[in-house]
């Protein structure tokens, strides 16, 4: 992959729509989350047209604080999971990212939980809350256990909407990129509800 990425979520659309392209703008995965599912299960596509399936993000459980989310290739082989740490989580956003083999390969922490608190404060506020985006802005770190940056997802300044630049600090190998773009598609997923 050819960093930095960019994720962009549609601006106006009724399921969550998340694109990712590398730094040449070429679409590397395109998802479209469903609404109303008790069990998450999603379908990552390498088109918009959505007929070119590559992987699935299945969560192990009905609708849960720390739910596990599985990611398999196209054959149904495990590459790898994403984890949210549920009590360290409710101030200061952490996830674990798994290879297939359920060794833990990267966390993503946020880097201030005083930015997540202020977004989420000032975006409920009527009128106001429409340019939380441009003010309060999240950092994620991606790090390996030994505390070794290796990515920097941002969200960027935005009006009614979400896109993030994931930039890279350290030199991963191919499956641990894909590893943690995917973990890092889904922790946007969840973590773009809260600010």
């Amino acid at each position: 992959m050819k960093f930095p990425l960019k994720l962009e979520f549609k601006k106006i659309a009724l399921s969550p729509q998340l694109s990712v392209y590398d730094a040449d703008d070429q679409l590397l995965f395109y998802v479209k989350q469903k609404l109303f599912k008790l069990k998450e299960a999603i379908t990552v596509y390498a088109d918009k047209e959505q007929t070119r399936p590559l992987y699935k993000i299945n969560a192990d459980r009905i609708i849960d604080f720390s739910a596990k989310y599985h990611f398999t290739d196209e054959n149904g082989i495990e590459i790898g999971a994403i984890k949210r740490n549920g009590r360290r989580s409710l101030w200061k956003s952490r996830y674990d990212i798994f290879n297939g083999s359920e060794m833990p390969i990267m966390r993503i922490e946020e880097e201030n939980a005083t930015v997540k608190f202020m977004d989420a404060f000032f975006s409920e506020i009527p009128i106001i809350g429409l340019f939380s985006g441009y003010v309060f802005n999240p950092v994620y770190l991606v790090e390996r256990p030994d505390d070794t940056l290796c990515l920097k997802v941002t969200k960027n300044k935005a009006f009614l909407e979400s896109s993030f630049t994931i930039e890279q600090s350290q030199q991963l190998s191919e499956q641990e990129q894909l590893q943690t773009v995917l973990g890092v598609l889904m922790m946007t997923l969840i973590e773009r509800t809260r600010g």
